[in-house]
């Protein structure tokens, strides 16, 4: 019997789902770090972690709220709204679509596959230059300011010590990618969605990455880039990345919701909080990671398929 054998047929074809999706990840982030490795950015601070001249060690960073204030995704919908790509309906679902998965705290596959499908079929037939070129607007628009200086002065610290820093997101892979460049960093495993000529299939390549498929991607990644994950460092805000910051010798909670705290606590892992206001304490500004991402993947399609029209 396989090593996926004593699944049932649905559970082994979720899993395989997922490390695909880990792989290739993986592979279209080593891809762009090959293509755009740059200087490293200006000195600023150094933590306990990382340890200095650790050729196998780097670290892994969730995005949304943990990198960023807010979902990249949204803000990415707020600068395709402002270019009118999509009308105020579209955008008042997408809001709901948020809400919803925020407030419910849970995931329903069905309703994640119906929003998949959507956003995919409407994406078909698109370039993928044509959202790499917006997000580079849309980041300067909305993103640039949310970055928290805390989590940026802990990769400019793994970044200074001679190690590789990636963004891992459930967000689009062009978009992350676009996000990891401007901050300095060496690339972004994301959302891969499959392409022929530079033009949209409709088709993903494996899951979204989320969860358990974010935890395969930096796996891929460690194994391809030699590293060793036991000397690695990861970060995150959500309790959904529990199985990526299990894989590493450094986790670190940032800005935790109340799971990722009560666990963080119970294991002892590192804790770090950079918001502010009793609101951010008590609420923990859940980021909706991997659901919301998808559902901001759905505004974003319905905004392409408005400009076709």
């Amino acid at each position: 019997m396989g090593a996926l054998g004593w699944l049932s047929p649905r559970r082994r074809s979720a899993t395989a789902r997922s490390v695909l999706a880990g792989e290739a990840s993986a592979e279209a982030a080593r891809k762009s770090a090959r293509a755009a490795e740059e200087t490293a950015p200006p000195d600023s601070g150094e933590p306990d972690f990382p340890v200095h001249g650790d050729e196998r060690a780097a670290a892994f960073f969730d995005l949304d709220n943990t990198v960023m204030q807010g979902a990249a995704i949204f803000h990415f919908g707020r600068g395709l709204y402002k270019r009118k790509f999509f009308e105020t309906r579209d955008l008042a679902r997408f809001a709901w679509q948020q809400a919803y998965f925020r407030l419910a705290g849970l995931e329903d596959p069905e309703h994640m596959q119906d929003v998949r499908d959507s956003a995919l079929s409407i994406v078909k037939g698109h370039r993928v230059s044509e959202l790499k070129s917006i997000g580079e607007e849309i980041y300067d628009e909305y993103m640039a300011e949310r970055i928290w200086p805390g989590t940026r002065a802990l990769a400019q610290a793994h970044l200074d010590a001679g190690q590789k820093v990636w963004l891992v997101t459930a967000a689009p892979v062009e978009i992350a990618q676009v996000i990891a460049r401007r901050l300095g960093l060496t690339g972004a495993l994301g959302t891969v969605a499959e392409s022929v000529g530079g033009v949209y299939t409709g088709k993903l390549v494996g899951e979204p990455l989320h969860g358990p498929a974010k935890a395969e991607a930096v796996r891929a990644l460690a194994t391809a880039e030699h590293l060793d994950l036991s000397r690695c460092a990861a970060y995150s805000d959500s309790h959904n990345d529990i199985p990526m910051l299990s894989l590493v010798g450094h986790p670190y909670a940032i800005n935790p919701d109340s799971k990722l705290r009560k666990h963080a606590r119970e294991l002892e892992w590192r804790l770090r909080d950079y918001r502010t206001g009793r609101k951010a304490a008590k609420v923990g500004i859940p980021a909706a990671a991997g659901v919301g991402a998808v559902a901001g993947g759905t505004a974003a399609a319905i905004a392409l398929h408005r400009r076709r029209r």
